[in-house]
């Protein structure tokens, strides 16, 4: 249920892309399980054990990185695609 939540619709990606706020942080709560994959980092400890975290520093320039990249979307592509679909389906 909570994947349903987190999904993006087209309506949310344009809205991103037009800069609106909460529709980026729908993205970012929608790739975050994702982002924290990325940004989880394996240290051995002087013991020899392996300690596993979320280097924070990383997970966020890696939000920044998303959010600078969220203008670029190729929408009018992702349009004539849909646009395609759809007029195959009839």
């Amino acid at each position: 249920m909570e994947e349903q939540q987190n999904s993006l619709t087209y309506e949310i990606i344009k809205a991103a892309v037009a800069g609106e706020r909460w529709a980026t942080e729908k993205v970012i709560a929608h790739y975050d399980s994702y982002i924290e994959e990325l940004a989880t980092v394996k240290e051995r400890q002087p013991d020899g054990s392996v300690r596993t975290y979320v280097d924070e520093d990383m997970k966020q320039s890696i939000i920044l990185n998303l959010l600078e990249k969220i203008p670029d979307f190729p929408l009018e592509k992702t349009e004539r695609i849909a646009e395609e679909e759809t007029n195959e389906g009839i």
